[in-house]
């Protein structure tokens, strides 16, 4: 662990991923002095790279939504520009939406950005679902402007405001996905179609809240999705650079072990694994709730109340990725889209409970960067990576002595389906390959049971609850807040910016209260 000079900061950020980079610059802009400690050795968490060979792999991200084009931005790179990041970064544009696939050979469809063109699209799919395709936007924008609004006042919003703009907001409020699509008379088939991007937030579309599902769809399909040049590690980086231009301090290989307390239980300290101590009053942490309150702060500080609202929350996917190098383009391959959705079966609720077992899970949001980015790797060549999860800890029962086998059979699983559905034969041109288990993401961001969304978003702890207990949730510590994946945006990396951000300007308007 590297030595370094310890002063009193005003905040401590525990975790340098994209939610505690983002609070870390907020406070910064602030006024107010913020360390970063991070245990690794780089920033970014996921968002983050790696060499194989000839071949730089991006981690974790598929595609960054609602981040829209220099003239017509997205909120987060509205975001980015606030942040003082954007233009740090070489940003390429993705150029469709998904490419649905399902194994019971009843959809394949391959879905378009733009609201227009993917109402075109769909009525083609499905003659007679443009009404409803259009209502669904409507009401999908209405979703967006609402959260815009809320994010606007650190999430103290004003109710009859709330009612008076956004009154089919408040409606959908308490409504699943499938509830509101059959309300809107959408066509079965335009609903399988429309939920393909379920996935990304780990619900099947029963139970996943309509104001979640709602408000990441329009960001996609308005807003396009966009990637770094340089993958995520490229945001990481620009990020940390930020946070130095501002006077801030980062610290890695710092692992932080304790939140120190004192006799009046307000946080009076971070300590290291070392022993070193850093004085503080207000932590960020970007880091699960679970790992705080059973592990970091003091014993003596933890109440029945954060013990009972950490343990009544629902674990999200335990993540597992295969990454692939080929040594043909993906023209050569017949590869043509960059992201895939492969299910089973367009039955969310059905999907779900399959992914639940390491045996009956076939899922894949498959993606192959070269599509969108020629140059990412060597010509003539082309980079894939494969993503599933496991909605239950069934990794955990993989024995020790089988665990490399598991792996295995898992990756060759979902080279197969590739293979089998869309037609492409890449086996035979493999020339890297690498896997990440759920055991593999917990042992490099520590999260619990290798979980990569946070806590679900479903039924009482779905987005429009959450929103509303804010204010009771950053009473549960106060000076305690968190940021990234397990925050009340949960997971995926344009929710982590927008935590980070908010946490950190809640944080500094803590600051400002306490010396009123």
């Amino acid at each position: 662990m590297e030595k370094h000079t310890v002063k009193p900061y005003d905040v401590v950020v525990i975790g340098a991923g994209n939610g505690g980079l983002a609070a870390a610059i907020r406070v910064l802009q602030g006024g107010y002095s913020c360390l970063v400690l991070e245990q690794h050795n780089l920033p970014g968490g996921f968002a983050t790279s790696f060499k194989r060979g000839r071949f730089e792999f991006e981690a974790s991200l598929h595609e960054l939504n609602d981040f829209g084009s220099p003239d017509q931005p997205g909120d987060i790179r509205t975001l980015f520009r606030d942040l003082g990041v954007e233009d740090k970064i070489d940003w390429i544009r993705i150029p469709e939406a998904y490419h649905l696939i399902t194994t019971d050979k009843q959809y394949d469809c391959e879905m378009p950005f733009g609201i227009e063109a993917f109402i075109d699209k769909m009525e083609q799919y499905v003659p007679g679902s443009r009404k409803s395709m259009t209502e669904f936007f409507e009401l999908c924008n209405e979703v967006r402007d609402a959260q815009t609004y809320s994010n606007s006042v650190n999430g103290n919003t004003d109710s009859s405001y709330m009612k008076e703009h956004f009154p089919n907001f408040i409606k959908a409020g308490s409504y699943s996905v499938n509830e509101v699509l059959d309300a809107l008379h959408m066509p079965k088939k335009a609903q399988d179609i429309l939920n393909a991007y379920w996935c990304y937030l780990g619900v099947d579309c029963d139970r996943m809240s309509f104001l979640h599902y709602g408000s990441m769809v329009i960001r996609y399909i308005t807003r396009d999705a966009w990637m770094p040049k340089m993958r995520s590690h490229e945001i990481s980086l620009a990020l940390d650079t930020r946070i130095r231009e501002l006077g801030g301090d980062i610290w890695y290989l710092s692992p932080a072990e304790k939140i120190l307390t004192d006799d009046e239980n307000r946080i009076r300290a971070v300590r290291l694994s070392d022993g070193t101590e850093i004085p503080t009053r207000h932590v960020i942490a970007n880091c699960s709730p679970h790992l705080v309150f059973g592990k970091m702060l003091e014993e003596k500080s933890v109440t029945e109340q954060m013990v009972r609202a950490t343990n009544a929350r629902t674990f999200a996917g335990r993540g597992f990725t295969l990454f692939l190098g080929l040594n043909k383009s993906a023209e050569e391959l017949g590869i043509k889209s960059h992201n895939y959705f492969i299910y089973d079966t367009a039955d969310s609720v059905k999907q779900y409970d399959m992914m639940r077992k390491v045996d009956t899970n076939h899922v894949q949001a498959t993606v192959c960067l070269n599509n969108a980015y020629p140059g990412c790797s060597p010509e003539g060549t082309c980079m894939m990576y494969f993503t599933t999860m496991f909605m239950s800890d069934d990794w955990g029962n993989v024995s020790e002595t089988d665990y490399f086998k598991a792996k295995d059979r898992v990756a060759d699983d979902m080279i197969r389906v590739f293979e089998r559905e869309t037609g492409c034969a890449i086996r035979d041109a493999i020339e890297e390959i690498a896997v990440a288990s759920p055991t593999t993401y917990a042992r490099y961001c520590g999260h619990p049971q290798g979980v990569i969304y946070g806590y679900e978003t479903a039924d009482w702890d779905s987005l429009m609850p959450r929103m509303m207990m804010m204010k009771e949730d950053a009473q549960l510590f106060p000076g305690l807040r968190f940021a990234g994946g397990y925050a009340m945006r949960s997971s995926g990396y344009s929710s982590a910016y927008v935590s980070g951000d908010l946490s950190g300007r809640q944080t500094v308007g803590d600051l400002k209260r306490e010396v009123r």
